[in-house]
């Protein structure tokens, strides 16, 4: 249980992340502070973490040449689903690059952190268990 609540918070703190160092990247790419980069990162975690599968499987079953893309794929739909339901005082894109090096980079940043910060947290608490 404590493993799955951990895995939750690397999952939201991996999308907080990427989209805080995105729009300190990016000038197309905005989000309102504080509260538009909490609803957004949460909003965003979890569309993402329902899409994965779904795109997956529709992907693997119909276009299996295009398996590669579905990270970038589900990254750019969270996206675009996210700046629908958070509106001016979550995250807006405001243009074509803010799209393509905002999905870029936020899948990339999403990418590595959960990657590396299971390896931390979870790494910590085993040395803790011994």
């Amino acid at each position: 249980m404590i493993r799955f609540l951990i895995n939750i918070v690397i999952f939201f703190g991996s999308a907080l992340l990427a989209l805080w160092v995105t729009d300190v990247l990016l000038e197309d790419f905005t989000l309102g502070y504080p509260m538009g980069l909490v609803v957004a990162g949460a909003l965003y975690a979890l569309i993402q973490a329902i899409l994965s599968p779904l795109i997956f499987k529709m992907t693997n079953k119909h276009a299996s040449a295009l398996l590669g893309g579905v990270g970038l794929l589900s990254t750019f739909v969270a996206l675009w689903l996210t700046t629908l339901f958070t509106g001016e005082d979550g995250l807006n894109i405001t243009s074509a690059t803010g799209w393509l090096l905002g999905t870029l980079l936020v899948w990339l940043i999403t990418a590595i952190a959960g990657w590396v910060l299971p390896l931390i947290f979870l790494k910590n608490r085993m040395e803790a268990k011994n």
